[in-house]
């Protein structure tokens, strides 16, 4: 196996995934690689990703390296961090078996995933799972305790141009499937005109879709500078203490914010936002809800996500996976009843009146000649 091409490298796979090219060789440091990341690296087409940290450590099953090697991305593990130092962003390197190769100088080594390993790995880290899963309970309802006053005070919310009351709000956020359940609910979207909140990335996703997000939420980094330009009303997610890093990257672009400083997550904050707003229903599209979701991202805890969702309640609705509930198909069978259908009233007509019948014989020419 030999695979050669340029080399981009970026600790952060959400950042890099921005800059890669197809037939690139990504260059990533990202400890149990989660599915959106490998969703973000393959659609970028790169050839091959040299992880610098451990893609598997055995502590959940994370199902981004299962991702990547099923879909023909070569994967491997660098056995050194000091890779890095050796090259540099668009360097020409070639992966032989498990050796990396700078010219003829092999500069480091690495171990190759595989189909089989990776789905052996993840078998062993269920094991692995339940000792997870007591530490993620523990550390939630620790911190539960903590951030209590998320649940019972009001953010401190900016005066803000768009209504909320007695509207639906739709939440977009860059979770499992968000793009595919976001173009299931599209006919929602334009029948309702929900207010519309894009989380960081998730103003992309809308964007995408051909929806301009009312409001964007969060802590502004993985959001692309499009996005932010779109003249939508800019919240950024700011830390307790009142510190806001994401708005020096507005004040970069010439822009500006509002900010909100509370704990929890960015999604957290536009779901309070909108039931303290007044919204009579909050539609969560790829939002994070379970333990897996939380691992993925690196978070030890939900405490802010249970209690945000304990407080706004029966006002919320999660389409998280109505993609793979929902799936329009049209069945031959009901098309062929359609036809029936409409074929008798059709014949009644062409007989009582022959000039109809001259009518519809020229189309069904016309019809075959477009699909035959």
């Amino acid at each position: 196996m030999r695979i050669r091409g340029k080399v981009r490298i970026d600790k952060k796979t959400k950042n890099l995934a921005k800059r890669l090219k197809p037939g690139d060789i990504a260059i990533i440091d990202h400890r149990d690689i989660d599915e959106l990341a490998a969703r973000s690296l393959l659609a970028s087409k790169v050839k091959a990703v040299i992880n610098l940290g451990q893609s598997i450590s055995g502590r959940y099953p994370n199902q981004g390296p299962l991702l990547l090697v099923k879909s023909g991305v070569t994967l491997l593990d660098a056995d050194s961090r000091r890779l890095v130092d050796m090259l540099s962003e668009g360097q020409v390197v070639e992966i032989q078996g498990s050796g990396i190769f700078l010219g003829e100088k092999q500069i480091a080594t690495g171990t190759i995933h595989t189909v089989s390993s990776v789905t052996s790995q993840l078998k062993d880290s269920l094991g692995n799972y339940r000792n997870e899963l007591t530490k993620f309970a523990k550390n939630t309802f620790d911190y539960a305790a903590r951030e209590m006053d998320l649940l019972l005070d009001d953010l401190a919310v900016p005066p803000l141009p768009v209504d909320f009351n007695g509207r639906h709000a739709l939440v977009v956020v860059r979770g499992h499937n968000y793009r595919e359940d976001l173009g299931v609910i599209e006919s929602y979207i334009r029948d309702v005109r929900p207010v519309l909140i894009g989380v960081d990335g998730g103003a992309d996703a809308l964007l995408d879709s051909g929806f301009k997000p009312h409001l964007i939420v969060g802590d502004m980094d993985s959001v692309s500078d499009a996005a932010l330009k779109c003249n939508s009303t800019l919240i950024v997610h700011a830390y307790p203490d009142g510190r806001a890093p994401g708005m020096e990257r507005l004040h970069q672009l010439g822009l500006t914010g509002h900010s909100i400083a509370a704990p929890g997550t960015s999604e957290d904050i536009a779901m309070l936002l909108a039931y303290q707003q007044g919204a009579d229903l909050i539609v969560a599209v790829g939002s994070h809800s379970n333990v897996l979701d939380f691992l993925e991202k690196g978070r030890p805890g939900m405490a802010s996500t249970m209690l945000t969702r304990m407080k706004i309640g029966p006002a919320l609705v999660d389409a998280k996976g109505v993609s793979k509930l929902y799936r329009q198909q049209v069945k031959v069978g009901y098309v062929a009843q359609l036809m029936v259908a409409a074929l008798v009233p059709i014949t009644l007509i062409a007989l009582a009146a022959p000039e109809t019948f001259q009518i519809i014989r020229l189309m069904l020419i016309r019809l075959k000649f477009l699909f035959f």
